[in-house]
């Protein structure tokens, strides 16, 4: 029997984790100070019932955010789109993809009544090995990672809004450009985000 490759066995360690966790009734309290307007919003989205959607509602709900059904006097949070792509970076020398790179882009708006509607995407990118000798395996290591870059997106939602104004701009730490990077146990896996004052948000690993 072929053994698992070692990052599948921690995402799937990791993921085993967090389900035994909040079965025991222990949740993790949000980072972020939303501002006292967006404390009660309403959720809308392109696909109510997608994965992406709950995973946004879900972390609103640690940052202690309450989620109300729309209305004209509520602030609403609409995700607006999510997009998946992939790009070969490297092959092997029999022409086959050897080390792959997946994107995920999600564009979002918040609305706040007689303010005004402010847009933002946010990007997360993740680079892996591809052995198709280990398809199977491979397989599932590529569903877990798009789910981990899904919740950097959500956390990153959350932590825009913390940052918003009340006239729906960002705070003046957004203005200037901000690179903060974390090395992984794997040699060609790291963390970057990036900030910058265009409103379009990048998270790489």
């Amino acid at each position: 029997m072929r053994s698992l490759h070692p990052s599948l066995l921690r995402h799937i360690f990791l993921t085993l984790l967090t389900v035994s966790l909040t079965a025991c009734g222990f949740h993790l309290r949000g980072d972020y100070d939303v501002p006292e307007a967006l404390d009660k919003l309403s959720v809308t989205s392109y696909d109510q019932y997608s994965q992406f959607t709950r995973m946004v509602k879900n972390r609103l709900r640690l940052n202690e955010i309450e989620i109300v059904e729309p209305a004209e006097d509520i602030p609403n949070l609409h995700l607006v789109s999510e997009t998946i792509s992939s790009r070969t970076l490297s092959i092997y020398q029999n022409t086959i993809a050897a080390e792959k790179e997946l994107t995920l882009n999600a564009t979002f708006r918040v609305t706040v009544p007689e303010v005004g509607t402010k847009t933002f995407t946010t990007t997360v990118t993740r680079s892996y090995l591809d052995n198709p000798l280990t398809a199977l395996a491979k397989s599932m290591e590529s569903s877990m990672l798009i789910d981990e870059m899904r919740q950097l997106a959500s956390s990153q939602i959350i932590r825009l809004m913390a940052r918003l104004k009340p006239d729906l701009t960002l705070s003046e730490r957004s203005e200037r450009s901000r690179n903060m990077s974390k090395q992984s146990d794997h040699s060609n896996s790291h963390v970057s985000t990036t900030e910058v004052a265009t409103e379009q948000h990048t998270i790489s690993q």
